[in-house]
Formats: structure tokens, C-alpha cells, sequence
């Protein structure tokens, strides 16, 4: 958990953020990387980069309560693992970010998404199809938990990288058409590894 001051706990939660004020858009802004998400309700900049990975932009229309994840379902090292055996991790993204948008004061009935990532950028995971099964995933579960998608740029073959206001739900997405992946591969497979060998840490269920 990143170490917060003793009034931000009224305000955030977040997991491993990197907090750094943003010069381009003149705001404090949080990094995210794999396996992280953070959730405010102060004017703030939620921004990271995808491959594979998918991100959850999700906010409370009316509070502008709001929050990023990013994630990857695991797989076997030859792509065998089935996505119900690989889901957990990705349910388990999705639930603790929206828990946390509901401990600030976000109301269930008012929340929408927006969804990015996925691409096929990595070519170590091609045959596990592992952007693909990112994106349905996320898909399926905000269906099934009745939450809309109002915007969404999935799949394709760059890196993104993405700038979320929860305030008022803009969002920019950087196509990385140019970028050098190697770190991006790296991190990306890095976090496969770990996820792989580690197991989540209890259930989390969705509260009202």
C-alpha cells in the first residue's frame, strides 16, 4: 500500500501508486503498473501503460468518485490454462477497485466504465491469445455486473497509454507506435511470472 498522509485516507486508496505532479497537464497524477490500482475522489490524474494488460477506468457519474486497475489473467506457459482456472485474478482486479470506489462514497447504481488495453504488443504471448482473453474478460464481467461500458479502445497491435480525470471521466489514450517494448515486455512478463506462481489472497465480495 503506498504511504499516504494522515488525511488522504479520506480521499484514496491505492495500491503501490507512484505519485509525481504532472507537467504536461499542469495536476498530480498517479502512475499504475500491473498488478496495481488506485481510486479518489480528488481532482487527480490516473495514468498507465498497456499491452497486454487491460485497465478499468471506472467513476461514479454524479460524485466523480473514480479509480484505474490494471491487470492480466495468468496462463500457462503453452496457453493451456483455462480461463476459469485464470479468472479469479482479473475478478479480483475488477471487485477490489470497485469496493474502494464504494468505501469513498461512490453509489453502484451510478458507476460506468471505460475499458482499454488488451493489444497483441507482446510475441511471447500471441499463442495464448493472452490480450484477447484480457478484453473479454472485462468485458463479461461488467455485463454481468450491470455496469456500462460507455467508452472503450481495445485489442489492435500498439501499447497505449492511457491518462484518466475521474472527476469529470475524460480520458486520453497515447497510441505507442513508435516506443522501444522491451521494458514494457519485460514488466508485463514479469508480472505473468509472479501472478502465475502466486495465489490471490482470499475472496473479495462487491458490497452495496
Amino acid at each position: 500500500m503506498s504511504k499516504l498522509n494522515n488525511t488522504d485516507h479520506l480521499y484514496e486508496e491505492a495500491l503501490a501508486a507512484n505519485l509525481y505532479f504532472d507537467k504536461t497537464f499542469h495536476i498530480e497524477a498517479a502512475k499504475i503498473l500491473p498488478g496495481e490500482y488506485y481510486a479518489t475522489t480528488r481532482q487527480l490524474l490516473i495514468v498507465t501503460v498497456l499491452g497486454s494488460c487491460v485497465s478499468a477506468c471506472i467513476r461514479d457519474t454524479r460524485t466523480g468518485i473514480g479509480g484505474m486497475n490494471h491487470f492480466m489473467l495468468p496462463t500457462s506457459n503453452d496457453g493451456g490454462e483455462p480461463l476459469s482456472a485464470s479468472a479469479r485474478y482479473g475478478t479480483y482486479a475488477m471487485e477490489i477497485l470497485i469496493n474502494q470506489l464504494l468505501k469513498l462514497g461512490a453509489r453502484r447504481q451510478n458507476l460506468e466504465a471505460k475499458l482499454f488495453g488488451g493489444g497483441n504488443v507482446l510475441s511471447g504471448f500471441t499463442v495464448a491469445n493472452v490480450g484477447e482473453r484480457n478484453v473479454n474478460f472485462a468485458l463479461q464481467y461488467l455485463r454481468n455486473e450491470g455496469i456500462p461500458i460507455v467508452a472503450q479502445d481495445l485489442q489492435d497491435i500498439y501499447p497505449r497509454k492511457v491518462y484518466f480525470w475521474p472527476q469529470d471521466g475524460r480520458v486520453l489514450v497515447k497510441k505507442l507506435k513508435s516506443i522501444h517494448n522491451d521494458t514494457l515486455a519485460q514488466r508485463e512478463q514479469e508480472y505473468s511470472k509472479r501472478i502465475r506462481s502466486s495465489t490471490v489472497a482470499g475472496d473479495v465480495e462487491l458490497f452495496d
